[in-house]
């Protein structure tokens, strides 16, 4: 894929975001749509979604793609270096990358980028791709600004499923 043609996608799909978030902010529904929004619009990809800190560990969190890894520690795998350094982490070949954890193996390159908001790590998204080398600084540029608007237009409480008095 061309860069420019890259870059076309990805600002389509932050403002397709943007629309589709407009007046909604329940986290579980947000982060929905916005892992299905990534794997409808990025066909090499094969896992997109969220691993969501509860405070000890990262716990998957609403995604698209095959059965995945439930419960990473922090600097554990690529999800677990992304959350403890709250950098972006991108791999080029999982195969020779030493601190991978193989959850699907049709994936190939990955790309992890830490939810920080008010200083507080919430999680990370990830995505797994079917290429070798898929993700560059195209995608953390473009990743970076989904996330910002995920977390702006999102309300981070899981209120629904806590007792009421």
């Amino acid at each position: 894929m061309l860069h420019s043609e890259k870059e076309s996608i990805y600002q389509i799909v932050n403002e397709q975001l943007s629309s589709l978030l407009e007046g909604e902010t329940n986290v579980l529904a947000n982060l929905s749509n916005a892992s299905a929004l990534l794997k409808m619009n990025f066909p090499r990809t094969v896992f997109a979604g969220f691993y969501l800190y509860d405070g000890n560990e990262l716990i998957l969190g609403p995604f698209q793609g095959g059965v995945s890894c439930v419960r990473i520690a922090l600097g554990k795998g690529v999800c677990g270096e992304s959350a403890a350094s709250c950098q972006t982490v991108i791999v080029g070949d999982v195969k020779t990358y030493p601190n991978y954890i193989s959850c699907d193996s049709s994936a190939r390159s990955e790309i992890v980028l830490p939810m920080v908001k008010n200083g507080q790590l919430l999680g990370v998204l990830d995505l797994d791709s079917s290429y070798v080398d898929d993700y560059d600084e195209i995608d953390q540029k473009y990743l970076e600004e989904f996330v910002t608007i995920l977390l702006d237009k999102t309300e981070w409480k899981f209120s629904m499923f806590e007792e009421k008095e």
